[in-house]
């Protein structure tokens, strides 16, 4: 990396072994990525008010020439109150983004047809994130969904989407529209997830 490794954690106390664990994770970044120019993690208990559920949000950003790539995973249903499961569960996100990132420098990936596709993964009040099938973790508003049909939304329902790689909220890349799909038709690997 070019830059040194930036780990911090908000509304928790730092923990010498989640450093480690999570500086060990970022050094092993550059197998699938021969060129990452900088990483910063954020681990974070993002509300300390829920009745003694704690959940953590862990999110990855890496740097690539012409690029950055986020993952942002955040506590949801069924997600485990283990720190160091939500830091590898957001590595491998990353892991799966940056060997994507270089495949397609090198000329591997073959860009399909279509807007890219993924599944709701988590909704909330007035949005909610889509993972994407190339493991992008995506931030949309309800206003986003087509035919305001944010309410008809559930999570893992397959959707098609248009990206901007910046939003305006300055959350990193961001749906600027939500079409839901009734299955998704894709050639190659495809999750077992979706």
């Amino acid at each position: 990396m070019d830059t040194p490794l930036e780990i911090a954690f908000h509304n928790m106390d730092s923990s010498d072994g989640l450093e480690a664990r999570i500086r060990e994770r970022a050094a092993k970044l550059e197998r699938f990525h021969n060129h990452i120019t900088s990483c910063h993690v954020v681990v974070e208990v993002p509300n300390r008010s829920q009745a003694g559920a704690k959940g953590y949000h862990v999110r990855v950003e890496c740097r690539v020439p012409g690029k950055e790539l986020v993952v942002s995973h955040d506590p949801g249903k069924g997600d485990k109150h283990d720190p160091y499961l939500a830091v590898r569960d957001a590595f491998y996100a990353m892991e799966r983004q940056l060997e994507h990132a270089a495949q397609k420098v090198q000329g591997e990936v073959k860009s399909h047809e279509g807007p890219p596709q993924g599944r709701v993964r988590q909704l909330f009040t007035e949005y909610g994130f889509i993972e994407t099938l190339d493991g992008r973790d995506i931030w949309f508003h309800k206003a986003s969904v087509a035919e305001d049909g944010f309410e008809k939304l559930e999570e893992n329902t397959p959707v098609e989407l248009s990206i901007v790689d910046d939003g305006p909220n300055g959350m990193g890349p961001q749906a600027t529209s939500v079409r839901p799909i009734g299955r998704m038709q894709l050639q190659g690997d495809v999750p077992s997830n979706i």
